[in-house]
């Protein structure tokens, strides 16, 4: 019998408006206690979610998953920074490029796979200008009006 597909899916959208990806990766994420029922549940946010390098490996900042409802003492603390699960070249390639000027790396959006996992799309990421965000308004404008004519 076929799993069901999972539908547990938490986007950063304000991250897309403020920076243009340039490159995308899958990260698998280290989390304790009930985080995973939490996330399962639907009770994660990720509003300023980025990541930074500590000795070599790479963490997680900003994500909030909510204390799950039924948990007794061993409840998570909500808003911890969390370890991600990269390829060693991976993580060498994304710490030689946030050495770079006006590059970092931002949570994109946390999903549970088809086997279970937490998964985590982080992106290689450059600031936009203010020019730049309202040209993007103007695409969305642009595509949603043609969307409507048709």
């Amino acid at each position: 019998m076929p799993k069901a597909k999972s539908r547990v899916q938490v986007n950063n959208k304000r991250a897309s408006f403020d920076y243009e990806f340039l490159e995308t990766y899958q990260a698998g994420i280290v989390l304790v206690g009930t985080e995973i029922k939490s996330i399962r549940a639907g009770r994660a946010s990720m509003s300023d979610t980025f990541c930074y390098f500590d000795g070599g490996q790479l963490y997680v900042r900003g994500i909030n998953i909510a204390l799950y409802t039924w948990g007794s003492w061993g409840q998570h603390a909500p808003t911890r920074d969390r370890k991600l699960l990269l390829q060693k070249r991976e993580l060498r390639h994304l710490q030689q490029k946030v050495k770079e000027k006006g590059l970092t790396i931002v949570g994109v959006r946390l999903y549970i796979t088809d086997n279970g996992y937490a998964k985590l799309t982080i992106a290689l990421a450059k600031g936009k200008k203010a020019y730049d965000k309202r040209q993007s308004i103007k695409e969305k404008d642009l595509r949603r009006e043609i969307a409507r004519g048709e």
